[in-house]
């Protein structure tokens, strides 16, 4: 399921959105890196594609041809790697 990274309010379809094209709950872009499943802080230019060419504005419209809705858990820290080692050393 995909969501706006700006609302977080559900993206119905499963299609590759335009650049131009906007939320419709909230009108920000679509297409941005913080919408796709390829971001992650952690990597190299923040992206999990190595053939992406960098994106400087991750929250704006872009012309990358990688671009996939990534899937959003419910609860983002979920998948929070330092909660995760901290809650290893949880006695």
């Amino acid at each position: 399921m995909a969501e706006c990274f700006h609302c977080k309010k559900t993206i119905e379809g499963g299609y590759r959105p335009g650049r131009g094209e906007g939320c419709p709950s909230c009108g920000s872009d679509l297409k941005v890196c913080l919408n796709c499943r390829f971001f992650d802080k952690a990597a190299y230019n923040e992206c999990r594609e190595s053939s992406a060419e960098r994106v400087v504005n991750k929250d704006k419209a872009n012309f990358c041809e990688f671009f996939e809705f990534g899937e959003r858990s419910g609860n983002p820290s979920a998948d929070d790697p330092l909660k995760k080692l901290k809650d290893l050393f949880k006695s």
